[in-house]
């Protein structure tokens, strides 16, 4: 009997490690589809890396049997504990100090160079700011839908609803975000020479051409979280926005700060950076030739997953 069991545990033992091995093998396969829903729904990366964690234990921990499809049983997992994660940070978000806007993620192809993470018009700021006018619920079945291109029949089971429900969850959600949604049409280029021109612009001083980069109703959002310099939460209108952003280069941004242009949220945009650190996210929108909304984050916490200055481009 002893020697069976001497034999037997290190078979165990082998058997339980290809197990594991197989397991992680299997989560890495969907890491990125499961990343790139968990930040659209969450809009932290830190809150998206702490909800595939856990959905990672949970996979660990399941049962063989309780497995058809492990997409569809890791997407199921991860969408119920981000609707969760969402209905309990409402509060947090209540007590937010200034304007909240979603973390910033940096999408340079540089820094996702296996292409994992689902880049198009779902991760922008200005996107994200609309979803945040849906319920957990709402956000999930959109998403679902919208982005990642599911059948009512498999959101119905991820979510446990019935195929009506869901459909009238969708359609709920469309009349809250839809009209918006029209106006995401401008390209890649164009956004990137609005970017270049307001740089220039900057550089030289010149509030006149700021102001006419500017679409008379635009915004200026910005996310100081209560713990950093930031400018006023929200300011509107070209002439004020124009005025602010020169008035905040003289008085409230450090003069030695150093600049690295990248990709924000799938849009173009730069990092600023003071001793080698992330001190702050800017990006924009534009639409029809003009600059519609500008989103800068200055908050320490939300910048803190952001890359430490790369070298200077050769």
């Amino acid at each position: 009997m002893s020697d069976k069991r001497t034999f037997d545990t290190p078979r165990r033992v082998d058997s339980q490690l290809a197990h594991d091995a197989s397991r992680l093998a299997t989560f890495d396969q969907y890491r990125g589809l499961l990343f790139s829903i968990a930040y659209r729904m969450l809009s932290s990366v830190a809150d998206a890396e702490d909800m595939l964690q856990e959905s990672f234990i949970r996979w660990q921990q399941a049962v063989d049997d309780e497995i058809r499809s492990p997409r569809a049983f890791l997407v199921t997992i991860l969408t119920r504990l981000c609707i969760n994660q969402l209905q309990s940070a409402r509060v947090q978000r209540e007590e937010y100090v200034g304007e909240w806007l979603p973390e910033p993620l940096v999408t340079d192809p540089k820094s996702d160079p296996l292409g994992l993470l689902k880049i198009d018009e779902s991760l922008s700021m200005a996107f994200r700011l609309l979803l945040e006018r849906l319920t957990p619920l709402e956000r999930a079945v959109f998403l679902l839908r919208e982005v990642f291109e599911y059948d009512y029949a498999e959101i119905a089971k991820i979510l446990a609803q019935t195929e009506a429900n869901s459909r009238q969850i969708l359609r709920r959600a469309k009349r809250h975000v839809g009209e918006m949604r029209r106006r995401f049409d401008a390209s890649a280029q164009a956004q990137s020479d609005l970017l270049k021109s307001f740089l220039q612009a900057i550089r030289k001083g010149e509030l006149e051409k700021l102001v006419e980069l500017l679409a008379s109703d635009v915004a200026l959002h910005s996310d100081g979280g209560g713990k950093a310099i930031a400018l006023p939460s929200l300011v509107e209108g070209a002439e004020s926005v124009a005025r602010s952003i020169f008035d905040s280069m003289g008085t409230l941004v450090p003069k030695n700060l150093v600049t690295r242009l990248t990709q924000i949220n799938g849009e173009p945009g730069f990092v600023s950076y003071l001793n080698g650190k992330p001190f702050s996210a800017f990006t924009l929108h534009g639409s029809n030739g003009q600059i519609q909304a500008i989103y800068v984050v200055t908050n320490p916490q939300k910048l803190s997953r952001l890359p430490n200055l790369p070298a200077a481009p050769s």
